[in-house]
């Protein structure tokens, strides 16, 4: 059980020694955070003085925040792209960092489809692992005893790439798992998993899968905390050993690994744990062969006291389906990270998701804070609003983080819309609104309404031998389903009735919607299952007038009302729902390779 919320004036006291110097750390920092701050951006500016960027700026070795605001733009990732095509093609010049970029970390996919590619160095996984190492000792004040059992975290590597110039390109937490920082980490009895680093690496999503969930199964008495990076990821596993378990416990009766790991390395690993256990089996075949999978998670691992998932964000539409399959069990969302660079962490992981708030540790980077208005689409160049520093942000309002990095990111803005809840001393603690602009989101995949208006585009050109258009859309994210995947809403208009487009056109109409969609989102479909086939649902005609009507009830004005172009309210769903003629789902995974075009 939790201990109530030391969080006064000190975060309370230590379990051991090595969380004594963590918890210091965490004060220390952030009670001195604008002169942390203040050092990070004279550290960043004078390393990289000479760097091609910063000379471009007439900075002239200026590290005071004065100058630094007056002479250095507001960027997005579209403006950095030249240099980063440069550095990505071989370029080693000191374009933006004066250390060596050691790869690229991809993000979310851009406008053009394909991912960003966001420079790093070496020293960032330093920074990485600081934040990581502050995890535990923080969790510890409020779930004793996580020393004595192991946390079942299913954890993966995605595809990565190298860019023309050689420079490798892949998700920052596969090149964390594939750093000497992870696969050689020193014991800490906090933070012991099931999954074997032989797993965790293998590069085969279903044998890594597969080896993680009969780790777990074979020291399931073991586990007290169940994990993975986000909500959705979770949900996948448990999906996994529904389709899975009878193969999982007759593996667990006999002894013997199921022949479809092939991997050399995982094999010898399950090879050397892996004993006959009719016993076990028969536990995990009794749970699993019921139709009620209610509260599996707390039935299997009996001894979980939480579950370790990013739920803030788009990952909030998972909170109902984990609370069923726990059996309510907390929900802890530790740390806010991205690409770009680590944020900071909760320092009250216990705490409702609703209530999640992130404290941003100071010395990760420099930091600054553009006003947000949601009537805004933008600023003028010539005239760029006045940020605001990291410790002068107000209570209650929101903002959209933009970041100054010692890998070379200069005033780029990070897309997040953050709002402040409060100070943890002097830094500010900020509840995560929503990405900048983002309509779906089933995994890491973003899709915004530009995106959208374009796949529903080229998907109804396959409509015009029929001489029929699409009047009208809407979307949503379905997450009742494992994996979750996007529905689209059309009506249409025919003009032949004799001649309307068939079941198998509308089907073809999914896919080449999947085809418009970015990399991102074509990986998670093709590569990583962690998103299912589109779904388009037809619906009746004057169905968005009845939308429209609906909306002007609850007090929308009839001069100012637009198509909402994704929906996730219960009634209005409901109504479209009710409302629909006949559904329809992508017949085959859209196109999808690893290779950088």
């Amino acid at each position: 059980m939790a201990v109530d919320s030391p969080l006064s004036s000190q975060l309370g006291p230590p379990v051991c020694e090595r969380d004594a110097k963590a918890l210091h750390f965490i004060e220390e920092t952030t009670s001195h955070a604008d002169s942390v701050q203040d050092r990070v951006l004279t550290e960043i500016l004078t390393r990289n003085s000479q760097t091609e960027y910063l000379t471009r700026f007439k900075l002239n070795g200026a590290t005071d925040r004065e100058t630094f605001k007056s002479k250095l733009p507001i960027i997005t990732y579209e403006d950095l792209q030249p240099e980063i095509h440069r550095i990505a093609n071989g370029d080693r010049s000191a374009i933006l960092s004066a250390h060596p970029i050691s790869e690229f970390l991809t993000s979310s996919g851009t406008s053009a489809g394909e991912r960003k590619l966001m420079p790093t160095i070496k020293e960032e996984l330093d920074r990485r692992r600081l934040l990581y190492s502050l995890l535990m000792p923080v969790m510890n004040l409020y779930v004793p005893g996580l020393e004595r059992g192991k946390g079942l975290y299913f954890l993966f590597v995605k595809s990565e790439t190298r860019t023309p110039g050689g420079l490798l390109a892949r998700p920052v937490l596969t090149s964390y798992y594939k750093s000497d920082h992870f696969k050689t980490r020193p014991y800490d009895p906090y933070n012991v998993y099931t999954s074997p680093n032989e797993a965790i690496l293998c590069p085969d999503s279903f044998q890594s899968m597969y080896a993680q969930m009969l780790c777990g199964l074979l020291q399931r008495q073991q586990v007290l905390r169940v994990g993975a990076v986000f909500a959705s990821g979770l949900l996948r596993a448990i999906r996994f050993l529904q389709l899975n378990w009878p193969q999982l416990t007759q593996d667990i009766e006999t002894g013997a690994l199921n022949p479809k790991l092939t991997d050399p390395s995982l094999r010898e690993y399950m090879d050397k744990i892996l004993k006959p256990n009719p016993e076990l089996a028969e536990y995990v075949r009794h749970e699993c062969s019921k139709d009620n999978w209610e509260g599996i998670i707390a039935r299997i691992w009996q001894n979980t006291k939480y579950l370790d998932v990013i739920v803030t964000g788009a990952m909030a539409q998972y909170i109902p389906t984990l609370d069923y399959y726990s059996g309510g069990l907390p929900l802890a969302c530790t740390m806010y990270a991205s690409s770009e660079c680590y944020f900071g962490l909760n320092l009250n992981p216990m705490c409702k998701p609703s209530q999640v708030s992130y404290t941003i540790m100071p010395n990760m980077a420099y930091f600054e804070f553009l006003p947000h208005d949601p009537n805004s689409f933008g600023f003028p160049r010539d005239s760029p609003p006045k940020l605001v520093d990291l410790v002068d942000v107000e209570v209650g309002k929101e903002y959209e983080l933009v970041i100054t990095t010692y890998a070379g990111l200069y005033r780029y803005r990070v897309g997040d819309i953050l709002r402040v809840t409060g100070f943890h001393n002097s830094a500010p603690q900020f509840h995560f609104v929503r990405r900048k602009n983002v309509l779906l989101s089933i995994d890491s995949d973003k899709t915004d309404e530009a995106e959208l208006q374009k796949a529903v585009e080229n998907a109804s050109r396959l409509l015009r031998e029929f001489n029929t258009s699409v009047v009208e859309y809407t979307s949503y994210a379905d997450t009742r389903t494992i994996p979750g995947h996007y529905v689209i809403y059309w009506e249409l208009l025919g003009k032949d009735s004799t001649n309307s487009p068939t079941d198998e056109v509308l089907k073809q109409c999914c896919l080449a919607m999947e085809e418009s969609l970015n990399s991102v989102y074509r990986q998670g479909r093709v590569a990583d299952n962690s998103i299912g086939p589109l779904e388009i649902r037809v619906v009746k005609n004057g169905t968005f007038e009845e939308l429209m009507d609906y909306a002007i009830s609850r007090g929308a004005s009839i001069n100012q009302y637009k198509v909402p172009r994704c929906v996730n309210f219960t009634p209005i769903m409901e109504l479209l729902d009710y409302r629909v003629v006949s559904s329809h789902f992508s017949p085959a995974s859209p196109h999808w390779t690893p290779e950088r075009r």
